[in-house]
């Protein structure tokens, strides 16, 4: 909206902002369009015209990121909404290059905005947890299901309307947040990989970042007079500590071992005393 301000205010039309700024984001569902611009597939889950909409999104995806991050930390969001993004563009391209009503207005159809990421996180969210109350204040909670579901059929009701390839996408991504925590429950964590080329990405320009080097003996160790030079943990090193931390980082805490409980809990209790 800043750009095709600057736009307005130099006398230009709508049509050429959309020619040298809009269309260079936003996903076509014209296949030639779309081979000549293929970074759109990604770039067009950014893009936002209308302020409104990206609020809305934006409001979605805290509620529902928040959750979602304290039931399976905090490292599933961004690769959720990646993946969300791409499956609601891809099943929108081929749904207006198969369906044969909307053939018709393909080469003049486009496709912007991160809903479909958005409801991948809110679909996951509610498959992980579907009991999740929000609003206490109203008869003890509205169970995250109900809320889902609610908003599931309403994008089946509305394909018809004037924002069919929006409703497609958001039913791509729904299909893609609950396939997501399934395959999860199975042991693939789809976000593993993405994490990873993450890190790598973020230390390739720190290549001296500290690596773990302490050890038990030196994180209790202390100097003083006329008191014991060390202080005991049975069992517990920093290392193992600092591993089970990274597992409620990557993962949450529900999913840690009764042992990593343990370990925790008696690791607080020493350094309090």
């Amino acid at each position: 909206m800043f750009l095709w301000i600057v736009y307005w205010m130099s006398g230009t039309s709508k049509a050429v902002y959309e020619a040298d700024i809009l269309n260079w984001f936003v996903l076509p569902s014209n296949l030639s369009t779309l081979a000549s611009r293929p970074w759109t597939i990604f770039t067009y889950m950014f893009m936002h015209v209308e302020p409104m909409h990206l609020i809305g999104n934006v409001l979605w995806l805290w509620a529902f990121g928040y959750i979602l991050q304290d039931l399976s930390g905090p490292r599933k969001i961004i690769p959720l909404f990646i993946y969300g993004g791409l499956a609601g563009g891809v099943f929108y391209v081929i749904s207006y290059n198969l369906i044969p009503v909307l053939a018709g207005v393909a080469p003049f159809s486009h496709l912007l905005g991160a809903s479909a990421g958005v409801m991948a996180i809110a679909i996951a969210t509610t498959a992980l947890a579907p009991g999740y109350r929000i609003f206490p204040m109203i008869n003890g909670g509205i169970p995250l299901w109900v809320l889902t579901l609610i908003f599931v059929v309403l994008d089946f009701a509305m394909i018809t309307g004037s924002n069919t390839g929006g409703h497609l996408a958001h039913l791509a991504g729904a299909a893609t947040g609950f396939i997501f925590v399934h395959q999860l429950r199975r042991g693939r964590d789809w976000s593993a990989w993405m994490n990873r080329f993450f890190d790598w990405v973020n230390n390739l320009f720190n290549p001296d970042k500290r690596s773990w080097k302490k050890t038990a003996k030196d994180e209790l160790h202390y100097k003083s007079k006329g008191t014991p030079p060390y202080k005991k943990i049975p069992n517990i090193t920093q290392k193992r500590i600092d591993e089970i931390l990274d597992k409620i980082n990557q993962q949450g805490y529900r999913f840690l071992t009764e042992e990593e409980k343990e370990i925790l809990k008696r690791a607080s209790e020493d350094e309090e005393l």
